[in-house]
């Protein structure tokens, strides 16, 4: 290709992705250049988001430069200032080089299996979208740090560092000195459940008054009924959800409308799995063949647009965000993820909680005098003890946030105004102030949606329907969207403070649980055809990802071409010319003959990646894929997933 048809190209595709909404001219990133040579999933994310920024992103003439980089060139330079490395390892550790034996090595196979009891690859990009989401992170904090006098020339960040994070809050408490206990789940038993027309949804409560209320109109014994809501609330944080085959059943006896109109009496929330063409008719999803930015980042209108303040020292080369203030008044997982995130970067965190503390602080395992997993993602923040329904609490919260950088919640709808803590009332007090709201719908679904959780949102994004296995949807209990709903809630703080550091104008900020779900989704969407699972590149080409089971373990088989299952087949002595059910079959009892490790090394001789599954997170800390990136306290903990260079 030449460089002029490169040129023109890059410019369609830069046209082709919408700037955010509501963002006078451009964006944070105005008239910065990206340069690229490739686009991996997780340098695809990156450029979409930076590009969403306001940046242009061009090819590299002659596909010049590192693959696994992007240069960024500042408003009126040449030359780029800034270099950003998606790596698949960290740092020096073992090679691995695609998202299957990531997801193998670090854990998420592990967690994503516990439902079913056995390692499960889960069927999506989680990894390197992550990782793509993480780039931009390192981006915008090393630009900030820059406006702010640091020398910062590079920033990276790699796909099993990503992985690691996402599991970071069952590594903790897999570590903890209180031994964690996982029951064996039944996964038919739901969610999601099957109403008898044959509509899969999911439920949702966080109060056992509704939870008890519908399932007793549905003729549930009582019994079953208080053995099901423990399970059914701790899903969250065990990734499993052992229930009672009589509810599953119960609603397997009714149409769904007539389950809905219990659930409203009840007050407990459905949510019908919708498929990826219901989800692209959403409005305002995709504009023009693209699907939208996972934030909206609008100026506030009172905004003077008076000059950044300088800083009264530049922030040190590893902590970009150094010097900075966020303030966060979240719950559960996505907003204090977020901050956990700025938190590494090197940013001040204080966290608004309830006289008495978090209730969640003591949910099991502990580890020392805290919950595990809660120290996962709050561990060094600092705490304000607020009220909130009082005139002194918010008193409190509003004088912290006069001083502060930013300020970010997850409250439910409407809680902002009735506290009288929305973004207007913020900005009145600090006009520079990022206020960032990181909701489970946004706006999707009205002024009264349903609850907006993790699942709930893998069901009306069409996420649970990608996951679809023998005709029926297979939701991870991975908080998949928790997580990338925090990581993308960060995302668009930092570039709401670097937009004030290039105008002095403070902004909000709006994502939510449905917005990130989008980041898996962009393929899928904006080709109108039925999501591919990784691995599936060919449709006629059979899965034979697993993993399967060793002698000794388990093993994933990173063969997603022709070629590679020509190899696979040829090393272990299997005829390739089986048919898919044949060739499975085969495969399996193979396998079973020799250890995962000899596998793999035979494998790697003849040219196929095949990698260990780990099974036990207790083990992380302990292998070379993963122990770099990890540090042990009270339990072990994920490290921050950037590397910064002056």
């Amino acid at each position: 290709m030449s460089t002029t048809t490169q040129k023109d190209f890059a410019e369609a595709i830069d046209v082709r992705v919408p700037r955010p909404r509501d963002v006078p001219v451009s964006g944070p990133l105005s008239g910065y250049t990206v340069l690229y040579t490739s686009r991996s999933r997780a340098l695809d994310v990156a450029l979409r988001h930076l590009s969403c920024l306001g940046a242009r992103t061009l090819s590299r003439p002659d596909a010049g430069g590192d693959p696994k980089t992007l240069d960024i060139v500042p408003p009126g330079h040449g030359e780029p200032a800034l270099r950003c490395r998606v790596d698949w390892s960290c740092g020096d550790t073992p090679h691995l080089g695609d998202e299957i034996s990531v997801q193998a090595a670090t854990g998420i196979m592990a967690v994503h299996g516990r439902r079913r009891g056995a390692p499960a690859r889960l069927p999506l990009d989680y990894a390197s979208a992550c990782a793509g989401v993480l780039a931009v992170q390192g981006v915008l904090a090393a630009l900030i740090a820059r406006e702010r006098g640091a020398a910062l020339s590079g920033t990276g960040t790699s796909v099993s560092h990503a992985a690691l994070l996402t599991v970071s809050q069952y590594l903790a408490a897999a570590t903890a000195e209180e031994d964690e206990v996982l029951p064996k789940d039944d996964p038919e038993a739901g969610p999601p459940f099957r109403s008898r027309d044959g509509v899969w949804f999911e439920a949702e409560a966080l109060d056992p008054r509704p939870w008890r209320s519908f399932w007793s109109e549905l003729g549930v014994p009582i019994a079953d009924i208080g053995r099901g809501w423990q399970p059914f609330v701790l899903r969250y944080p065990k990734a499993v959800s052992p229930l009672p085959r009589s509810l599953s059943e119960a609603v397997a006896a009714r149409d769904f409308a007539e389950i809905s109109e219990v659930a409203a009496r009840a007050g407990i929330s459905l949510c019908r799995v919708r498929t990826v063409a219901e989800r692209r008719t959403d409005p305002g999803l995709v504009v023009d063949g693209t699907v939208v930015a996972p934030w909206r980042i609008a100026p506030y209108d009172n905004a003077t647009g008076n000059p950044p303040a300088s800083a009264v020292r530049a922030p040190a080369t590893d902590r970009p965000l150094e010097g900075i203030t966020v303030v966060e008044a979240g719950r559960r997982i996505q907003a204090p993820l977020a901050t956990h995130v700025l938190g590494l970067l090197g940013a001040d965190v204080v966290r608004v909680e309830p006289p008495g503390g978090d209730p969640l602080r003591g949910m099991p395992p502990v580890a020392g005098d805290c919950s595990a997993r809660f120290l996962a993602l709050n561990r060094g923040k600092r705490v304000l003890h607020a009220d909130l329904k009082t005139p002194q609490g918010r008193a409190g919260v509003l004088d912290l946030v006069r001083e502060a950088d930013a300020f970010l919640h997850n409250w439910a709808p409407g809680k902002a105004a009735v506290f009288g803590l929305d973004s207007d009332e913020m900005s009145a007090v600090n006009s520079r102030l990022v206020y960032a709201y990181s909701s489970g719908w946004g706006d999707a679904l009205g002024p009264e949606p349903p609850l907006g959780t993790d699942f709930m949102a893998q069901a009306h994004s069409g996420l649970a329907h990608m996951m679809t296995a023998d005709g029926v949807p297979r939701p991870s209990l991975m908080t998949l969207i928790d997580v990338l709903g925090g990581l993308v809630a960060a995302e668009g703080v930092l570039a709401g403070l670097l937009l004030r550091e290039r105008t002095g104008r403070g902004t909000r900020v709006d994502s939510s649980l449905l917005s990130a779900s989008t980041v898996l989704q962009y393929e899928a969407l904006e080709q109108g055809a039925q999501h591919r699972p990784t691995g599936c590149a060919n449709p006629p080409l059979t899965d034979l990802t697993g993993p399967w089971p060793t002698a000794d373990g388990w093993l994933a088989l990173s063969a997603t071409s022709h070629t590679a299952v020509g190899r696979l087949c040829s090393a272990l002595g299997v005829d390739a010319a089986l048919t898919a059910e044949d060739l499975r079959t085969a495969l399996a009892a193979r396998l079973l003959q020799r250890s995962a490790g000899s596998w793999a090394a035979l494998l790697a001789e003849a040219g196929v990646t095949a990698t260990e599954v780990l099974t036990d997170l207790c083990g992380l800390d302990r292998s070379p894929v993963a122990r770099h990136a990890l540090t042990r306290a009270e339990c072990v903990f994920v490290t921050a997933p950037w590397r910064f260079e002056a």
